[in-house]
């Protein structure tokens, strides 16, 4: 395929016609979008011909890796066979119904709870739009319709639509369109590394910042509390990892007041952490489970909510007609890609080499970062990975904001083949699970290097303590 293009006239037509998500439109105008053309495995090229490591999986989402023709074959045959039907007016598809059953196959039974369910939408926006629905429609049909409020967590993610929006917890998000909208509210996050008393434990800071919830809850109110939405790992927050604590105690906690638990994995499914479903290496028992991103590797859209049999059971058997839906509910050629990209991960199995192997291998590599001196902490699970830039590493204070230290790492790391996110002054990354140790060997010489340079900037412009 030929991927020589203009870049000027394209960052012209992008400039005169593409608003971009979570961008400053005049700003990018301004200096123009990076335009990529064509990936293979764990690298992506731009319109310059510049080879860049994508340590980000694209979005969190490219598991598989890039250029994977089995993915390609199965949406061309499917597109042949039937491109596209509704699963509205009790009509249902051949991908979709052999994907729900594949999926309830691989979401493991965790003490009293199963799934052998499937709600399908587009993306991790949608389907938590659909968790709000779900959870409300389950307790109006167990007489308790009092019980509508949600609690979220500070700086986690959720999506970006008016219900995802709401129910995480990122400022920036909620100051654009009157949000949170009725019903949500949120509780701060378990970051050791920021909210931790002095001297606390990570084992007491977990069980103290589980803790939140009963305080949240006994605030507003068991009656009215429906349930508690979180991600296994926090994603976009910048992979904030809880204490081994955290957990255990917030099962103790919905458990004791028969509130749900909403395990949000778009991020964390599909063996991101060694696992086919987060909830199972932290080992609690949530009732909903929400997917994207990875269930197809980004090649196509697809999202969805797996049912838990608690929620199921009353929507089958007392709930009527769900007035919820979308076109693009179940579509056949999103779930044809599935079903072959799950083909992929169990061949390759991708999933035991993250838990056995590279995860591992990562996480030792990973942790060498700790030594350099802008490094206050570094972390992995699985296999994705953060750490925090600070001004000194002793006392590890941080730098002022208005710095943008972590963008300016950023740039450093686009300049010289790698993609990494900063949130913050926090640098993460999310490769994609086909990595080799070699390719993970040169993905931290990339890293090391965009650090030294960023601290030689730190040095140059006195914002050392």
């Amino acid at each position: 395929m030929n991927t020589v293009v203009d870049t000027q006239s394209i960052q012209a037509l992008d400039s005169a016609h593409f608003l971009h998500p979570f961008t400053d439109f005049k700003d990018l105008s301004s200096r123009g979008a990076r335009v990529m053309t064509r990936a293979q495995d764990i690298y992506v090229w731009d319109s310059e011909g510049k080879k860049v490591l994508d340590a980000m999986s694209g979005l969190w989402c490219v598991n598989v890796g890039y250029g994977r023709k089995e993915l390609a074959q199965a949406a061309y045959d499917q597109m042949l066979t039937l491109p596209y039907y509704n699963s509205f007016f009790q009509t249902t598809n051949v991908p979709a119904t052999q994907l729900a059953a594949k999926l309830a196959s691989l979401a493991p039974t965790v003490g009293d709870r199963s799934f052998e369910h499937v709600f399908y939408s587009s993306s991790g926006s949608e389907s938590n739009d659909s968790n709000v629905r779900m959870v409300r429609r389950y307790w109006d049909l167990l007489g308790q319709p009092v019980r509508k409020v949600i609690i979220g967590r500070v700086n986690g993610y959720h999506g970006s639509t008016m219900a995802g929006a709401s129910l995480g917890g990122m400022s920036g998000m909620h100051a654009q369109g009157d949000l949170p909208i009725p019903n949500i509210t949120h509780i701060e996050q378990p970051y050791h590394f920021e909210n931790a008393l002095p001297g606390e434990s990570i084992d007491d800071f977990g069980v103290r910042s589980a803790g939140w919830l009963e305080t949240k809850i006994l605030e507003i109110g068991p009656e009215k509390v429906a349930a508690f939405i979180a991600e296994p790992v926090q994603g976009a927050g910048g992979v904030i990892i809880p204490p081994s604590t955290y957990w255990p105690e917030i099962q103790r906690i919905v458990d004791k007041y028969g509130i749900l638990l909403i395990s949000d994995e778009v991020i964390c499914a599909f063996g991101r952490l060694g696992h086919w479903f987060a909830y199972e290496k932290f080992g609690y028992k949530p009732d909903l489970v929400t997917f994207a991103k990875a269930v197809t590797s980004g090649y196509i859209p697809l999202g969805g909510v797996m049912v838990g049999n608690r929620v199921a059971k009353v929507l089958i058997e007392q709930g009527g007609e769900f007035n919820h839906g979308y076109t693009y509910s179940g579509h056949p050629v999103a779930c044809a890609v599935a079903l072959a990209n799950i083909e992929i991960m169990e061949r390759e199995s991708l999933v035991a080499r993250v838990h056995d192997d590279i995860g591992p291998y990562l996480a030792k590599k990973f942790a060498e970062l700790s030594e350099h001196p802008l490094v206050g902490e570094a972390q992995t699970c699985g296999f994705v990975g953060g750490l925090v830039l600070v001004k000194n590493k002793t006392s590890l204070e941080k730098f002022d904001p208005n710095l943008s230290v972590g963008m300016v790492c950023r740039g450093h790391c686009f300049g010289n083949g790698l993609i990494m996110r900063a949130v913050g002054d926090r640098m993460i990354i999310a490769p994609p699970l086909t990595m080799t140790h070699s390719q993970i060997d040169e993905m931290m010489a990339l890293i090391v290097k965009c650090l030294d340079l960023t601290l030689v900037d730190a040095k140059n412009n006195g914002w050392l303590a």
